[in-house]
């Protein structure tokens, strides 16, 4: 099938899925979650050939982490699609409803947005995410993975297309691209008749590509660049754990911490025992000049280390005055995605969830947390780092629209 036929098959049963019970979608759902729990094998034996390629490819050990699928990856996927089916179903919520004057009644209404497109790269989890939250919010989704993780993608695809079918749920809602070829993924950009909203995840190249070239409405998903800031008034300790972990958990996603800020007033206190504990762990450091006085060893920092995503076990890390400078610094070189404070202080709280312009900004809680499974959205689209009309992780609410329903007993406009 190609990739007009897929648009057109989509877009038929985009309106079946409009009107499709919660009853039906929820049991696909379930049975959904109930598929990869029972294909486990199937899965990891494609897996495995994505990871045997990414290695003679020389893929970074980063991205490998990303791209391979464990059991308890595949758990979390099923654990995910469960709590989108318990989810309340946003398609037919009243968002907000009133009487006007001349008694007419008006009521906005959620309704799909349609027709889905995703390009993605790298986690094949994202196949199974994508589906299923976009079958909650009853829109019809086309699916497009990279090329390091096909095999992968399209067993997960061919698991959850075999389980949802059978419970009702139209034939075209769930497509996978086959091909890894990149005119495929240029063509799927300029099917606006088809396509209501394309979601692009992965690096800047890709979401570059896709915002210069669709003629289709983008929610973008850029670069996370996240920082953590250490403000005078942290409990140490927390803030040894918390800058841990965001780093180190796992390095290679867009949550995870790239920039650490300290304040002047305790960092010779705080910085030798964090640093020594990165090290430990396989981080490279790259400082200012302030914290290389504290700290031996740590390499000399650029410019350019202040602006870059590393999605490694890569660190920056700057000495500051205090708040204002790192809230002007967040706000300078930041990607707008995630960004915590440490901190004792109230004021100090609410002056950095105020003035920092990111989408999600956290008090004493690691970057890690920015996702829409952590937030209790089961799963997510993506992080939205633009402000029209999704921010943050997004969730079924977010992939639906609205219209007005206006009901009336005959008024005429004068």
């Amino acid at each position: 099938m190609n990739i007009e036929q897929m648009c057109i098959a989509a877009k038929a049963a985009a309106m079946q899925l409009a009107s499709l019970s919660t009853a039906i979608k929820d049991a696909a759902l379930l049975a959904m979650a109930d598929a990869f729990e029972a294909n486990c094998d199937a899965i990891f034996e494609a897996n495995r050939k994505d990871l045997e390629a990414a290695e003679r490819n020389g893929i970074s050990g980063a991205m490998l982490k990303r791209l391979e699928l464990t059991e308890k990856k595949v758990a979390q996927m099923a654990d995910g699609v469960r709590q989108i089916a318990a989810l309340r179903d946003p398609v037919g919520q009243t968002i907000e409803g009133y009487i006007r004057p001349n008694g007419m009644e008006v009521r906005k209404i959620r309704v799909p947005i349609g027709v889905i497109g995703i390009i993605y790269e790298s986690r094949p989890n994202v196949t199974a995410d994508a589906a299923a939250l976009c079958l909650k919010a009853g829109n019809a989704v086309i699916l497009r993975g990279g090329s390091e993780a096909i095999n992968s993608n399209l067993a997960i695809a061919k698991v959850m297309r075999d389980a949802i079918i059978p419970c009702g749920v139209p034939e075209g809602a769930v497509q996978i691209v086959e091909t890894t070829d990149r005119a495929a993924a240029m063509e799927l950009m300029k099917m606006k008749p088809y396509i209501d909203c394309l979601i692009p995840r992965g690096g800047k190249g890709l979401i570059k590509t896709v915002v210069e070239n669709s003629t289709i409405p983008v929610i973008e998903h850029l670069d996370g660049n996240c920082h953590v800031y250490v403000d005078a008034d942290a409990d140490l300790k927390m803030a040894e754990e918390i800058a841990f972990n965001a780093k180190v958990q796992n390095p290679g996603v867009c949550n995870a911490m790239e920039t650490l800020l300290v304040n002047e007033q305790i960092a010779h206190e705080f910085l030798p025992k964090i640093c020594a504990r990165l090290i430990e762990a396989g981080v490279e450091i790259r400082a200012c000049e302030k914290a290389r006085k504290i700290v031996d060893g740590l390499k000399e920092a650029t410019e350019e280390d202040w602006e870059t995503e590393y999605l490694d076990l890569i660190l920056a890390l700057k000495v500051v005055s205090g708040l204002d400078e790192a809230i002007e610094h967040i706000n300078k070189y930041g990607s707008r995605h995630s960004d915590s404070i440490v901190t004792e202080n109230y004021s100090a709280a609410r002056r950095f969830t105020r003035e920092v312009d990111s989408a999600c900004v956290f008090v004493n809680v690691s970057t890690r947390f920015s996702d829409g499974y952590e937030f209790g959205k089961g799963a997510e689209m993506g992080i939205s780092t633009q402000k029209l009309h999704a921010r943050g992780p997004m969730g079924v609410e977010e992939i639906t629209t609205y219209k007005y329903v206006v009901t009336g007993s005959g008024q005429l406009r004068q």
